[in-house]
């Protein structure tokens, strides 16, 4: 293994818990490369992930070593790798909105005071800081994106609240010399993967799309959240463009989270339709079901993103990656179909573009 990534994180739920666990899962099985781009991207492999600083709000992981509070409830996901003692403790960062009506039925907020997210940052020695708080926490990611500015350190934004995306954000992070990449964090083999994919198929083999649908559920705390219709602005954005942008014409079409089934834990199952017309308008349709385990479904592909953060980081390169969020946000700075975003991401890596 090379040198560490240092890296803070906010929201320690099921994918906080994925990226830990698999992180430590490949450090020792250093021939298994599955999910993963390269087991070593650009000098660093998963077992140089060090997180340094984490922050959350439940009382059952505030408080406690990130090698306990990633297996606390209401964590369901399953266990790939046992953790050992890592000596950081969850610290208590500010709730804003990161509780909404659904969720703080079950998540009791911690009686800890509110740390100076900042200075937590800069005496731990993160480098970057990867944000994974709850859908809809709109007011809370931008404290956390504005702290880690401040900071001087990187951003990765995994959920859908828009900064990597947004010109304002984008400029603030360029005249601080500070990389971010983001917004919505793209599965492996996901929903949107998967939609888009399909999009762009039919519409390069002529096939005219008369509509489409997706439809998601699942048991973990994501999907208890978004019960909460209000919160879910942002994520049907970030879903729905990453899909329209596969066509050069408008196609009716709904894509969001559907419903919460508490016993399918962290099990994802999606339903895909398309319909359209091919040669002679025949009709032509298209049904699909995938499931599944959700937190590890982006774990792969985040720490391929902390990996190419931290190349920008060692390039001294600034504001939005456009390679690395195509590649593995939803809702980057740039769409791209997946081959290009993959190109684009191997061409960062080895340096053959600057961002």
């Amino acid at each position: 293994m090379g040198k560490k990534i240092k890296i803070a994180i906010a929201g320690m739920g099921n994918c906080a818990s994925a990226i830990i666990q698999g992180a430590k899962y490949y450090s020792e099985n250093t021939h298994d490369t599955i999910g993963l781009t390269k087991y070593n991207l650009g000098g660093y492999e998963p077992g140089d992930i060090e997180v340094v600083a984490a922050f959350d709000v439940a009382d059952t992981k505030v408080g406690r070593d990130v090698s306990e509070a990633i297996y606390a409830r209401p964590n369901n996901t399953i266990t790939v790798a046992e953790v050992p003692h890592m000596g950081v403790t969850v610290q208590k960062g500010p709730t804003f909105d990161g509780l909404g009506r659904h969720l703080s039925k079950i998540v009791t907020n911690s009686s800890e005071p509110d740390v100076n997210v900042k200075k937590v940052l800069q005496d731990s020695g993160a480098e970057m800081l990867v944000n994974y708080l709850p859908v809809g926490s709109t007011n809370a990611v931008r404290h956390y994106a504005s702290q880690a500015l401040e900071a001087g350190i990187g951003f990765l934004n995994a959920i859908p609240v828009f900064i990597a995306s947004e010109p304002k954000w984008q400029q603030a992070y360029a005249d601080k010399k500070i990389p971010l990449a983001g917004d919505d964090v793209m599965s492996q083999l996901g929903a949107t993967v998967v939609h888009k994919t399909l999009v762009k198929l039919f519409v390069d083999r002529g096939v005219q799309i008369d509509g489409t649908y997706q439809l998601n559920i699942g048991g973990d705390m994501d999907f208890y959240n978004m019960l909460d219709e209000e919160r879910l602005e942002d994520k049907r954005i970030s879903k729905t463009s990453a899909v329209k942008a596969m066509a050069d014409y408008d196609i009716p079409m709904r894509i969001g989270p559907s419903d919460y089934v508490d016993f399918i834990d962290n099990e994802k199952i999606c339903y895909i339709n398309l319909e359209g017309k091919y040669f002679g308008k025949i009709p032509v349709k298209l049904d699909l079901k995938l499931k599944v385990i959700d937190a590890y479904n982006s774990a792969g592909i985040m720490i391929d993103a902390i990996r190419g953060l931290k190349i920008a980081l060692d390039r001294k390169l600034s504001g939005p990656m456009t390679s690395i969020s195509s590649y593995c946000f939803k809702h980057p700075p740039i769409q791209m179909p997946y081959a290009e975003a993959k190109k684009a991401f191997a061409e960062f890596v080895e340096g053959k573009r600057n961002s």
